[in-house]
C-alpha cells in the first residue's frame, strides 16, 4: 500500500477514536501531527502556550466523556504542560497529552530539549508512555483512550520520539486499533441501594449534595427527578450547578453554611468530602453527621467520613435504581417539616442580603454590582467560566447556571491560569451558546495572549476582567516607595487595550450604567471582546461566618 509517515498514522489512530479537536503549540518534533489531524478532518486550534492548550483539551474531555487532545513539544513544552496536566488528575477528567521526544536513537546524546518526561508526568498520569514502535503507534493512542475513560477517569501521557513522528514505515505493517467503546456503567449493589434509603427515610434535617461526578456522568435527568421525588433540599457543588437549574425551589446555595452545620443526613452524589466540603468534619458538620456515599470508585467511600451506605457505581444508573424503588414504594420527606421552613427562611435571609450588596458595595463598586449586571445581561444558556479567588468564589453564588455542564472554574485542584483554555474549549464545545469568562486581573495575567487565539478563530467570547489592582486587592495609595506589597500589581493597567490590540472589541467601563451597555453590545458580537472593570481595591465578600478552607 506504500509508506505512510508517523504523523499520518497518530491523525488516523485519534480521528478512529472519535477525536474531532486538538489544542496545542507546534514546534520541533510535532508540527507534522497538526497538519496531518488537519487532513483527517481534526480541528486544530494553535494555542499561544502549552498550559492553556491542556487546559482546553482537558475541558473538552469534561464536557464530552470522551478525551481532549493537548499536543506539545518535547522538553520544556511538556514540562510547561505539567501544572495543567495534574488539573485533570485532580478533577478526574479524561485527557490525552501528546509530547514530542528527542529520537530514540539519541536518548542520552545530549539531544535537542532532551528531559525526562515521562517520570516528570507519571505521579499524576493514569498512563505515561514512550513509544518504541511507529507500527504499533495506533495500539498505543487506542489504549491511552481506554485508561482515560474507564475506571476513574483520567489523563495519559504519550511521548512521541521525533523519528517515530517523521520517518515511515509501510503502510501494511501498522496495528491498526479498532474504536475503544465507552466504559460500561455499573450498577450499584441493590443491598446497597435499599440500606441508603432506609438511612435516608430515618433523617430529620436530611440535604443531598451533588458534585461534578453526576455532571460527568450525563445524569441530569435522574438528579432531578431524584431530587424532586424526596422532596429534599439540595446544594449542588460549583460544576454541579445547571444540572438542576439555580432556580429550582429545593436548591438551598444561598444557606450553604446552616444547612451544611445542621444537617443529620447527607446523600454525597458524586462529590468528595475534600477541602471543597471542609473534610466533612466540624466545625462545619455535625459530629454525628451520616453519609449515604454515591462514587463510582470504591477507593473513595468512607474518606474523611466512615460511609453510612456506600453506594459504588455509575450515578446515572445508580440513581435510576433509587428511583425504581421510590416508584415501588413512594416516599417524600414531609414538606411541612420544621427543617425546611427553617432552611427556606435563611436562604431567603441570605438572598435579600446579597441582593442589597447591589450599588452598596463600595466606591467605586465591588464584586457584587459588577456579577449582578453580567447576570442580568447573560442568556439563561450561558456556559461561564470564573476564575480567581475572590471573582470564582463570589461568582459561585452570583451567578446562575440552569444547564448541565455550562459552568467551568478551578474545581478540585484549586488551579490558576485555566480560564482562557476553558472558555476556548467551552465556546468551540458550544459555537451556537454565548460563553463569559469573568476573570480577576491577576488570573487574566496568567494567559491573556490567548486572547488572540479567539480572534484568529473567531471565536465571540465576552471576557470580563474585574480588576482590583491585586492578588486579594490592593489598594492603590500602598503603591508607593522601595517596598511594594506581595499581591500588588501595577495600578490603571487596561486589561480592555490587550484584546484591542490582539484584534478583539475592548471595552473600560467605570459605572454599572457603562458596564450594562458593553454587555448588551458585546452579547451580540461575533467575535470576541473584553469588558475591563476596575472596582474598589478593597471589595470583598460578604461577611463569613467560617474562613474559607477549614483547618
Amino acid at each position: 500500500m506504500g509508506e505512510i509517515s508517523g504523523a499520518a498514522i497518530i491523525a488516523r489512530a485519534l480521528k478512529t477514536q472519535g477525536v474531532q479537536t486538538m489544542y496545542g503549540v507546534v514546534g520541533i518534533p510535532v508540527s507534522g501531527i497538526a497538519s496531518a489531524a488537519q487532513r483527517e478532518g481534526i480541528h486544530y486550534y494553535g494555542m499561544r502556550h502549552e498550559m492553556p492548550a491542556t487546559y482546553a483539551a482537558q475541558a473538552t474531555g469534561y464536557m464530552t466523556g470522551r478525551p481532549g487532545v493537548s499536543l506539545v513539544v518535547s522538553g520544556p513544552g511538556v514540562l510547561n504542560a505539567v501544572g495543567a496536566f495534574s488539573n485533570a488528575w485532580s478533577n478526574r477528567w479524561p485527557l490525552i497529552m501528546l509530547g514530542g521526544a528527542s529520537d530514540s536513537t539519541r536518548v542520552g546524546m545530549g539531544d535537542f530539549q532532551e528531559a525526562e518526561q515521562v517520570a516528570s508526568l507519571a505521579p499524576y498520569a493514569k498512563w505515561a508512555v514512550r513509544v518504541e514502535s511507529m507500527e504499533r503507534l495506533p495500539q498505543y493512542i487506542a489504549e491511552g483512550v481506554r485508561k482515560a475513560i474507564s475506571g476513574v477517569p483520567g489523563p495519559v501521557y504519550i511521548e512521541l520520539p521525533g523519528n517515530m513522528i517523521m520517518g515511515a514505515t509501510d503502510e501494511d505493517r501498522v496495528e491498526w486499533a479498532a474504536h475503544v467503546s465507552d466504559p460500561p456503567r455499573l450498577p450499584s449493589d441493590p443491598q446497597a441501594v435499599e440500606q441508603a434509603l432506609e438511612v435516608l427515610k430515618a433523617a430529620e434535617q436530611p440535604l443531598i449534595i451533588v458534585g461534578k461526578g453526576v455532571a460527568y456522568a450525563r445524569a441530569d435527568e435522574e438528579i432531578r427527578r431524584f431530587v424532586e421525588a424526596t422532596g429534599i433540599p439540595y446544594l449542588a457543588m460549583p460544576m454541579a450547578k445547571g444540572l438542576i437549574p439555580d432556580d429550582h425551589p429545593q436548591s438551598v446555595a444561598a444557606a450553604r453554611s446552616f444547612v451544611l452545620q445542621n444537617t443529620d443526613v447527607i446523600f454525597l452524589a458524586g462529590a468528595r468530602l475534600n477541602w471543597q466540603l471542609h473534610y466533612g468534619l466540624p466545625p462545619r458538620f455535625r459530629e454525628d453527621v451520616k453519609v449515604i456515599q454515591l462514587d463510582f470508585n470504591p477507593e473513595e467511600i468512607g474518606v474523611n467520613v466512615p460511609a453510612a451506605a456506600a453506594l459504588v457505581g455509575d450515578a446515572k444508573v445508580t440513581l435510576g435504581q433509587l428511583l425504581d424503588r421510590l416508584d415501588e414504594e413512594p416516599w417524600q420527606f414531609p414538606q411541612d417539616s420544621e427543617w425546611l421552613q427553617t432552611v427556606k427562611a435563611e436562604a431567603r435571609n441570605n438572598e435579600e442580603m446579597v441582593a442589597g450588596m447591589r450599588g452598596n458595595d463600595g466606591d467605586p463598586y465591588g464584586y457584587y454590582t459588577t456579577l449582578m449586571e453580567v447576570k442580568d445581561a447573560a442568556p439563561r444558556d450561558i456556559v461561564y467560566v470564573t476564575e480567581g479567588e475572590g471573582t470564582m468564589a463570589i461568582g459561585r453564588t452570583v451567578l446562575d447556571t440552569y444547564f448541565p455542564r455550562h459552568r467551568l472554574d478551578a474545581g478540585t485542584f484549586g488551579s490558576m491560569g485555566l480560564g482562557h483554555g476553558f472558555a476556548i474549549s467551552a465556546q468551540v464545545e458550544h459555537p451556537d451558546k454565548r460563553v463569559i469568562c469573568v476573570q480577576g486581573d491577576s488570573a487574566f495575567g496568567f494567559a491573556g495572549m490567548e486572547c488572540e487565539v479567539a480572534v484568529r478563530y473567531k471565536l465571540p467570547i465576552t471576557w470580563v476582567v474585574i480588576n482590583n489592582n491585586g492578588i486579594g486587592g490592593s489598594p492603590v495609595d500602598r503603591f508607593t516607595g522601595e517596598h511594594l506589597p506581595p499581591n500588588a500589581l501595577t495600578p490603571g493597567i487596561r486589561y480592555d487595550k490587550v484584546m484591542e490590540g490582539v484584534g478583539g472589541k475592548g471595552y473600560h467601563v467605570e459605572s454599572p450604567e457603562a458596564l450594562r451597555a458593553a454587555l448588551q453590545e458585546a452579547l451580540t458580537l461575533d467575535g470576541p471582546s473584553l469588558i475591563h472593570v476596575p472596582i474598589d481595591p478593597a471589595a470583598k465578600r460578604k461577611p463569613q461566618k467560617f474562613g474559607w478552607l477549614t483547618r
